[in-house]
């Protein structure tokens, strides 16, 4: 249903916290000016976690309206409440959003039968096309490739972000799923080749800063031009490395602020990126010809 360099969009906000919407807007615009494929509104790199429902709502909304119809909008709407996540992906369906990502939910973990039920559950309950997000280093939750496949028989659940950065595991999913569900890297360092096993994309941390040369390096690996996709990736290896120095989304935000595009606005328990790792980050963006 997607495919290509789907960047996991940061939220900006203010010094003080508060969302900045106008930077948003300005975001949403760079990124259709340099051919990113879709926008992940409000997923984890887009700190879900400390925004409240009206916030969460209300981001998804201006994406919406901004990208008008331009390009895909996909809303994170994933939750460890059940009842939360229906909510939130209810009112993504109502603003509009093409689709949903729903990462496992964090720190209860659940079973491998109780992450099926909750899929299941809200699958059910919102008609909206919906991509499951398996991430088990931030969540202590790992969703098993045979969940993944009794989850890929649910009409609605159409994609999956696979972000554990094994390659075995992606080979294992599109082995499982066939062409049941589409499988997306969520994993930068090793989206490249991730695609060229099988997978449709990049759902992607380092397309915040470098939308254009992520783009170019997923349609390479798409049409299985592997020289060309190398060539590109070889440039962006340092921010795939650098982005992740302090927890995402410090270092992607600060990046982003040092390029003039937002301001240096995040929420605690997040803290502004340590004056350490300054030149790392900006190095890396000059090595992508970024800055």
């Amino acid at each position: 249903m997607f495919h290509g360099s789907m960047v996991a969009l940061v939220t900006p906000m203010r010094e003080d916290g508060r969302l900045d919407f106008e930077a948003l807007d300005r975001l949403i615009e760079f990124h259709i000016n340099n051919s990113t494929d879709a926008i992940i509104a409000v997923g984890t790199t887009g700190e879900s976690a400390t925004l409240d429902t009206k916030e969460h709502c209300a981001t998804i909304a201006r994406a919406v309206t901004t990208a008008a119809g331009r390009i895909p909008v996909i809303a994170g709407t994933g939750a460890n409440s059940t009842a939360e996540a229906v909510e939130l992906t209810r009112c993504a369906m109502e603003a509009g959003a093409n689709a949903c990502l729903l990462v496992t939910p964090y720190y209860n973990k659940p079973t491998q039968e109780g992450l099926y039920l909750h899929y299941r559950a809200v699958a059910e309950a919102v008609a909206i096309p919906q991509i499951l997000y398996n991430v088990p280093g931030r969540t202590a939750c790992d969703m098993l490739p045979e969940t993944v496949a009794r989850l890929a028989e649910i009409s609605n659940i159409v994609g999956i972000k696979e972000a554990t950065g094994s390659l075995p595991r992606i080979k294992e999913i599109l082995d499982l799923c066939g062409d049941k569900i589409d499988v997306y890297s969520g994993d930068d360092a090793t989206a490249l080749e991730s695609i060229m096993l099988g997978a449709k994309g990049d759902i992607s941390v380092t397309a915040n800063v470098a939308p254009q040369a992520m783009h170019d390096m997923c349609a390479a690996a798409l049409r299985k031009d592997r020289q060309g996709a190398e060539a590109i990736n070889q440039l962006l290896v340092e921010l795939h490395k650098h982005l992740f120095l302090e927890a995402n989304p410090i270092p992607v935000k600060w990046a982003l602020f040092e390029m003039g595009l937002i301001s240096p606005g995040i929420r605690l328990p997040m803290t502004p990126l340590s004056e350490q790792y300054h030149d790392a980050v900006r190095s890396a963006l000059k090595q992508a010809h970024v800055i």
